[in-house]
């Protein structure tokens, strides 16, 4: 299989694995940013060929995972009005609300729909005028310029019956909270290739320096991985903090400059509430005021309405910052299945839990 077969090469994991072993010298912690690494770890075993005292920690690198209660209620909300589309990616639809879920309403006669798009949801707008047409804007900076481009391409239509509700994050803030909470455990990141190929990685350095935690920029194929955990615990050992990047097949340091431009047009920084972390200063993106004629919150009257708490029982907090692992959660495979969420983790196809519970269901303890 050209391009993946090279990035699983036995004997290349094995090199990266014997070099990890023999560099690491006390027990360590890293954090994979993002689910798809998670997935790609738990799916290959590559934590099982790592020494024990190496732990890789889970971070909140899942969109659908920290996207809070609060929105999907308010996703829910616009789906019920009787002139009103709501389009959204189809994992969206399966995360649970304080009450029920976008299908459920789907169901009752809503009309919430599964496009793989903005620009699908834009078509459905011009096909629809006498109807309100929303698209659920959820994710981290890669798929923000896409976002952004739908709402660039409404302005220059005229297209008034289309809106966004953004509930976009961004990475580097979350680092931040997660490096200066008291109970942190991270002393290492791998950084999300994808997000850096948008971004580059330039304002990971101020963090690496600030809290003295090397990140490494890896990619989503096993040898991204272990060549991701090899760099950064040789820093770790040789008590350097530094941003490396070996994803260069992917990754500029300046990262694509267009999207950048038009993430910057249409977006600015603000807060947000992550589900079970809670709010983070200037870590969302929000529609600038040339923009704000497109947000949804604002033209359905959501702004401050329909406050909400995860369900009591879902641990999503402690797994998106890296405390625990879904097998410790006593619901994981019991109340909380991919049939019967409690929470989004187990929802997502970037999700720990839904990781977990595909690759590892009877793992115990400390696997």
């Amino acid at each position: 299989m050209k391009f993946v077969d090279e990035y699983r090469d036995p004997a290349a994991a094995r090199h990266f694995v014997r070099a990890i072993k023999s560099t690491l010298t006390r027990p360590r912690s890293i954090m994979e940013i993002c689910g798809g690494q998670t997935h790609a770890i738990v799916k290959f075993g590559l934590d099982q060929l790592l020494p024990s005292s190496l732990t890789l920690v889970h971070g909140p690198g899942c969109p659908v995972c920290v996207t809070p209660v609060e929105m999907i209620n308010k996703a829910i909300e616009i789906a019920l009005q009787p002139d009103a589309i709501l389009c959204s990616f189809g994992d969206m639809l399966r995360v649970p609300g304080s009450q029920r879920d976008l299908f459920s309403v789907k169901a009752q006669g809503g009309d919430a729909r599964i496009v793989y798009s903005p620009l699908d949801a834009l078509k459905i707008a011009r096909a629809n005028p006498n109807k309100q047409v929303v698209f659920f804007a959820v994710g981290f900076e890669t798929t923000a310029p896409n976002n952004a481009m739908a709402v660039y391409q409404a302005k220059r239509e005229n297209l008034e019956n289309f809106s966004l509700l953004v509930a976009h994050v961004c990475v580097p803030p979350a680092m931040e909270a997660i490096l200066s909470s008291l109970d942190n455990q991270v002393e290492g990141f791998l950084a999300a290739g994808h997000v850096c190929a948008v971004m580059g990685y330039r304002e990971y350095e101020p963090i690496a320096q600030k809290y003295h935690t090397p990140i490494v920029v890896t990619g989503f194929e096993p040898l991204d991985i272990l060549q991701g955990i090899a760099l950064c615990i040789k820093q770790l050992e040789e008590g350097r903090a530094e941003v490396e990047n070996p994803y260069v097949r992917a990754v500029r340091p300046d990262g694509n400059l267009a999207a950048k431009k038009i993430l910057a047009q249409v977006f600015c920084p603000g807060p947000r509430v992550w589900r079970g972390i809670g709010e983070i200063p200037d870590s969302g993106l929000h529609l600038t005021e040339e923009y704000s004629f497109f947000d949804a919150e604002m033209r359905f009257g959501l702004a401050e309405a329909l406050r909400a708490n995860a369900a009591s029982e879902c641990i999503s907090g402690s797994i998106l910052r890296g405390i625990k692992k879904p097998h410790e959660c006593p619901a994981f495979g019991v109340r909380c299945t991919p049939e019967q969420p409690l929470g989004a983790p187990m929802v997502s196809n970037e999700g720990a839990c839904a990781a977990y519970y595909r690759y590892r269901r009877h793992a115990t303890k400390g696997n």
